[in-house]
């Protein structure tokens, strides 16, 4: 029964082009979107002539599922390039027009683009721990003002803050367990149904990687010879097919595991660090240490955060700063409240 769901797949991807094509504005997307709903048509065929071998019953109707017809209305609200996600998730190939990047033209570029790829994954991985230490920061520094706006004493602020911490550090760690695991599942499979293609029926792989090209501005007959040189190479085929036809990296598939330390340490560092006065064995000038200290740190972060976004890295520095700032005065004056 698998060469029905395929069946059905095509026919259900056929229809989805053919709604994209209504719905883009860019005329060289319509017309990529028309000739990929025409070429799922060919593979529909493909499958149909396999469950005729099989005398299988074939659907002469093939009405969108709840889902798709969910996915259409949002990509009408917010245009395909939002949802390109969910779509390359439902079989729909060439979300890679919407990625901004030029496509190599030689081995040696072939080569640089594999390396500003693991450039800009190693790249997401820092900053996403730069921010998990800022999450940890402002939220610590934040429960333990508005702990301390309610007049608690150095022993309730230390157990509520080691407390903020770790429920803080663990959620981080599930959350991030949970997006991670479901992005590698969704890449493991559409990887999977893509090499299962690419063993059916190389050509029609070959074809729909052309028409990507072409809608990128590649000419038509080198856009052909460059399809047609990948497919040769299947290893190298899947890997290019993933990021052209699909829009993802399989780079991108870290483990679910190592991300969730990851987060749960990062958000740890960060809680941590308004903790530290809390800690040490002196009476007085605690809080103003507690609120130096955070002061700093938030001020380095966004500093630090400056490396990603190249803005200057003073005023950076300073609205990170600001936004801590008004979070912890806010929380603090809550506290109050219990006073």
């Amino acid at each position: 029964m698998q060469d029905l769901e395929n069946f059905k797949e095509e026919k259900r991807s056929a229809i989805l082009y053919r709604e994209l094509a209504k719905i883009e504005v860019n005329p060289v997307h319509q017309k990529l979107f028309q000739e990929l709903s025409g070429l799922a048509e060919k593979q529909a065929n493909i499958w149909e002539a396999k469950l005729k071998a099989a005398n299988i019953p074939i659907p002469t109707e093939f009405p969108l599922d709840l889902r798709s017809r969910f996915v259409v209305y949002l990509v009408k609200c917010f245009g395909p390039r939002s949802l390109r996600h969910a779509l390359a998730a439902m079989k729909i190939r060439g979300m890679a027009i919407y990625h901004l990047g030029t496509l190599p033209k030689s081995k040696s570029d072939e080569s640089n683009t594999e390396h500003q790829h693991l450039a800009i994954s190693r790249g997401n991985n820092i900053r996403a721990a730069v921010f998990g230490v800022n999450d940890g920061l402002v939220s610590n520094t934040s429960l333990i003002l508005g702990i301390l706006g309610a007049n608690a004493g150095n022993s309730f602020v230390l157990v509520s803050g080691v407390a903020g911490l770790l429920a803080g550090a663990c959620s981080m760690a599930a959350g991030e367990y949970v997006s991670v695991r479901s992005q590698r599942e969704m890449l493991e499979y559409q990887l999977a149904l893509e090499k299962s293609e690419l063993e059916l029926y190389p050509e029609e792989e070959a074809e729909e990687l052309s028409l990507i090209y072409q809608a990128r501005g590649i000419p038509v007959e080198d856009a052909k010879r460059i399809a047609h040189l990948l497919i040769q190479n299947p290893e190298k085929a899947l890997q290019t097919l993933a990021r052209e036809e699909l829009g993802i990296n399989p780079d991108d598939m870290v483990s679910p595991w190592g991300a969730a330390i990851s987060s749960f340490f990062s958000f740890g560092i960060g809680a941590f660090i308004p903790l530290i006065p809390f800690l040490l064995p002196m009476e007085n000038h605690k809080v103003h240490m507690m609120i130096t200290l955070a002061a700093f740190s938030l001020f380095f972060v966004g500093a630090v955060l400056s490396i990603f976004t190249q803005k200057n890295a003073l005023l950076s520095g300073l609205r990170m700063l600001s936004i801590g700032a008004i979070a912890g005065l806010v929380t603090y004056l809550i506290g109050t409240l219990f006073v």
